[in-house]
């Protein structure tokens, strides 16, 4: 379980979003290599399979019987459509904005955790949400509104639609996952997901040729064991002992850390709106952390 003292669990959200921003930039360095369904086929087996390891060497037993239909939807929401979307997407949006845009997320699931969850919002809490979001659309530039190829504005409202579907999870999780264990969640939602991937991937790359390098192998390595298999894992246990809002505002910072790996390891700029943008969402995090407990 998580430790419950604040300080440590910021720790614990730091590490979690540090990881997945760099997860971005391999995310899209492996398409080079293979197709997109194909790398999420191969990342979600491989993160599905280190799960399936840790409960065997845990002695963690099945799920209830109650729970494998919920266990499905969860797995179609956040594993298949998320990253089916996501990776295609990728296809004609930059990595860095891709991240921007996925992580649009808290403001979806904030929505839906007022309607289902009835978690109030507090003030301070909202007013982070949209400086953060703010800094979200600093950092995607006025580009997104204008002079786009169509093809750039289809991959990013596929990208988008994942960060409503990634939104529904987390909300459907609270509903339904009460007094379930966090591994036994994660390893088979992630095994249900991955099989609609693999799914995607026979329809539409059968044939296409995949490239298995140490680098690719690493890609795929980094992105199944720790991003998915780990970082999920916590995320799932966050998403239990800190309300809906906080932990969603948190991951704010992945896109932050894709644009700073994108400038340290692939070269991307990073221009004043990046950084304007950024500045923004730290903001915007730390306000919405101002929140008295009585609230």
């Amino acid at each position: 379980m998580l430790p419950k003292h604040k300080w440590m669990i910021w720790i614990v959200i730091l590490v979690v979003t540090l990881i997945w921003g760099y997860a971005w930039i391999l995310m899209k360095s492996a398409l080079q290599y293979m197709g997109p369904f194909t790398f999420s086929a191969f990342r979600f087996g491989t993160g599905a399979l280190t799960m399936l390891i840790v409960l065997w060497l845990m002695k963690v037993g099945k799920p209830p019987k109650g729970k494998w239909g919920h266990l499905i939807i969860v797995g179609i929401l956040q594993t298949s459509i998320v990253f089916l979307l996501v990776m295609y997407g990728m296809i004609f949006v930059e990595a860095g904005k891709s991240s921007v845009l996925l992580y649009s997320m808290p403001i979806w699931s904030s929505l839906l955790a007022a309607k289902f969850l009835t978690e109030k919002i507090p003030y301070m809490k909202l007013l982070g949400l949209g400086v953060g979001l703010i800094g979200l659309l600093t950092i995607l530039g006025w580009d997104i509104w204008a002079k786009q190829d169509s093809r750039v504005i289809f991959g990013e409202i596929l990208i988008i639609i994942a960060a409503i579907s990634w939104g529904a999870s987390n909300v459907y999780y609270r509903l339904k996952f009460k007094g379930v264990s966090q591994l036994q969640v994660n390893t088979y939602q992630m095994v249900f997901g991955t099989l609609g991937i693999i799914l995607a991937a026979v329809v539409m790359e059968w044939g296409r040729p995949i490239s298995l390098t140490t680098e690719s192998i690493y890609y795929i390595l980094f992105t199944g064991v720790l991003a998915s298999a780990l970082c999920f894992t916590v995320w799932f246990m966050l998403l239990s002992i800190i309300d809906m809002v906080t932990a969603t505002i948190s991951t704010l910072l992945v896109p932050v850390f894709g644009m700073f790996f994108g400038w340290l390891f692939l070269e991307e700029e990073l221009t004043v709106s990046i950084l304007i943008g950024s500045s923004l969402i730290l903001s915007g995090i730390v306000i919405a952390n101002l929140v008295k407990k009585k609230t």
